[in-house]
């Protein structure tokens, strides 16, 4: 990490990373109504670890059932914490469906949400005939065959920027459809075909309705150029149907160097196994053990 420098008087600034299963959640954001999501349990249980509120600040906030690898938050706090402390202290009181992966002291100009360069997000499909009886709210089964090749193709006319208005949900309360995407991949590990896809931010279900989009094509229920045709009308209403919620992570979020904010270290599980297996990632990082036990 880099050097600290905090302004705001006894508080200070910590960052941490965390993954969830979405499944049992109502998305992230705490809601008026007493209805489970990440943020009210995240925030509670950081108030007993530090013996006072705190409110945090995610870089991306997730609907309800959508999962997350590498979801990161800002806090302040008056409370001095060893990074192992927030970690452990915090785990201890999270449901089992949360947890912590690492907590660092950052720079007060540091913001989880507006410093963030990039967000990279990995929809999951289990192509199968038969219902999947393990992690099957960690992934969207479809049922017939898939052409992982044609919706790969499909989906490069998405790559760099765009107006994706036809990707964009009904309700989506962003001032402008412009976003900028740096890669559209979609690829087979076995039975699983997974939709990598990396951009500078992203409009209210436009990943889960690109998937809905190249979920058809790879179905062979529309041509591999039905995909330009859809996002050149900006128009949700010819973008067909929004692919389910159980399939899609939050995978990764990408700062400037000079916050220190560790690259491509989220909890392990099956789908880092799965991109480890395709090499689309490093296999091991040691930094996540010092950052993990760190005091």
């Amino acid at each position: 990490m880099s050097e600290v420098k905090n302004t705001a008087g006894d508080t200070s600034r910590v960052a941490l990373c965390l993954s969830y299963n979405g499944q049992p959640y109502h998305g992230w954001q705490a809601q008026r109504a007493d209805l489970p999501t990440v943020q009210k349990y995240l925030e509670a249980s950081l108030s007993k670890v530090a013996d006072e509120p705190i409110e945090v600040v995610c870089a991306g906030r997730t609907d309800k059932a959508v999962h997350a690898s590498h979801q990161v938050v800002h806090f302040d706090t008056r409370a001095r914490r060893s990074s192992r402390s927030w970690v452990f202290g915090c785990n201890s009181h999270l449901p089992r469906e949360i947890s912590v992966t690492w907590a660092s002291p950052v720079s007060s100009e540091f913001h989880a949400r507006y410093s963030a360069q990039s967000r990279r997000y990995h929809y999951c499909i289990f192509n199968h005939p038969t219902r999947p009886a393990n992690f099957s709210g960690e992934m969207t089964w479809f049922h017939y065959p898939l052409d992982e090749a044609k919706m790969h193709e499909a989906a490069q006319c998405l790559v760099g920027e765009h107006d994706f208005s036809s990707f964009r949900a009904t309700g989506c309360q962003s001032r402008s459809p412009m976003r900028f995407l740096e890669h559209v991949d979609v690829f087979r590990v076995a039975n699983m075909v997974l939709i990598d896809i990396k951009g500078n931010a992203f409009l209210h279900h436009m990943v889960r309705n690109i998937a809905g989009v190249l979920l058809e094509i790879g179905a062979g229920n529309a041509p591999v150029a039905w995909c330009r045709e859809v996002l050149e009308a900006r128009d949700r209403k010819c973008g067909g149907v929004t692919a389910p919620p159980n399939g899609l992570f939050l995978s990764q979020v990408e700062y400037p160097d000079e916050f220190g904010i560790p690259r491509e270290i989220g909890a392990p599980g099956w789908l880092h196994a799965l991109m480890c297996a395709a090499g689309r990632v490093e296999s091991h990082n040691p930094d996540l053990w010092q950052l993990a036990f760190r005091e």
